[in-house]
């Protein structure tokens, strides 16, 4: 299905709240978003700076009349910043799905979080964007 033009502008203004440094329309249509964060850390002792550990992710799909959509989202975050990153979303009524590690001997040490939500896409932004704001 084809994004009309109403999508794209609400694709557009999603990414801006979210600060995304890319943003796509992919095939359904769905709205992707990514930022990467600034994160210094060793994988088996040897620097990285691979998108791989520092990104964040945002999208919404599945539109409705309402306005309503699907979003999710996802961040890389030291593993100090687990709770309080838990706590805000929770408070905003975003469902958190998945928390856990990717990699083996890192440096400090990366845990990733995923969440969803049932809303409308620029409020689910400004919601995500209050919440992960403490992560700078």
């Amino acid at each position: 299905m084809k994004a009309s033009p109403r999508f794209r502008r609400l694709c557009d203004r999603f990414s801006s709240i979210l600060g995304g440094t890319e943003h796509e329309i992919t095939k359904g249509p769905v709205c992707f978003v990514s930022r990467n964060r600034r994160i210094n850390a060793t994988i088996l002792g040897r620097r990285t700076t691979s998108p791989l550990i520092r990104y964040q992710l945002f999208s919404f799909e599945s539109l409705d009349s309402s306005g309503r959509a699907l979003c999710l989202g996802e961040t890389a975050l030291f593993q100090n910043q687990v709770n309080q990153l838990l706590t805000n979303l929770r408070k905003n009524g975003i469902k958190v799905t998945a928390v856990h590690n990717h990699w083996l001997f890192e440096q400090p040490r990366l845990m990733y979080i995923h969440w969803e939500s049932i809303d409308d896409p620029i409020a689910f932004a400004r919601k995500v964007k209050r919440s992960i704001a403490f992560l700078g």
